[in-house]
């Protein structure tokens, strides 16, 4: 069976037209193809499979922590960097903790911070009676985030009830992101909020 198959593909190989020149050509072609299939199948069944790592889900420092900015009657002002859901006191107590003294009144410390946001404790002084009380703040706009009660008063429209209402939203909900912010107030409208905008920064 064999030497007839020989026979006939040495009768086809004959019967092509073809020089001996072009014959050869063929023949080395063949050989060359039929070697590299014969390498790429000994290797690809010889060689492991190696599955590629899953990536790891790491989430970059950035989402992990906050930076607030600590200012005031503290040991050491500055900009911090702390873990999410870190609350006001912890981050006091990264600048060094409070100085003697100081006014922390108007700061919900439980609160959890926000990032970008500024802590500011005042100071407080003593009267001659020997009774500590807050600062004298230094004229000029309001600034809503570190405002007081009786800042708040010093505006246009603005009674010790609706002082006090805006100093404990701010507590419960954190600091304004905007001036605009203080119609969320409850009692404060657009007409009367007008009556004082103009004197507010963030």
């Amino acid at each position: 069976m064999e030497n007839e198959y020989l026979s006939n593909l040495r009768n086809w190989w004959g019967d092509l037209h073809y020089s001996s020149l072009q014959k050869r050509g063929l023949a080395i072609i063949a050989c060359l193809v039929i070697l590299i299939s014969a390498l790429f199948i000994l290797r690809g069944s010889s060689q492991e499979v190696i599955a590629a790592p899953a990536p790891l889900e790491m989430e970059s420092i950035s989402q992990q922590t906050l930076m607030v900015d600590v200012a005031g009657a503290v040991m050491n002002p500055g900009v911090y960097s702390l873990p999410l859901n870190a609350r006001v006191f912890e981050a006091i107590k990264a600048a060094g903790g409070l100085k003697k003294g100081a006014d922390t009144s108007d700061i919900n410390q439980a609160r959890i911070l926000r990032d970008g946001e500024q802590i500011y404790v005042y100071p407080t002084t003593t009267s001659s009676g020997g009774v500590a009380r807050p600062a004298m703040r230094k004229n000029g706009p309001v600034m809503i985030n570190r405002a007081t009660v009786k800042d708040f008063e010093s505006l246009d429209g603005i009674g010790p009830v609706l002082a006090n209402r805006i100093v404990s939203y701010r507590k419960i909900n954190g600091p304004f992101a905007a001036v605009e912010d203080l119609l969320k107030v409850p009692g404060i409208g657009q007409s009367k909020f007008a009556q004082f905008k103009e004197k507010l920064r963030v």
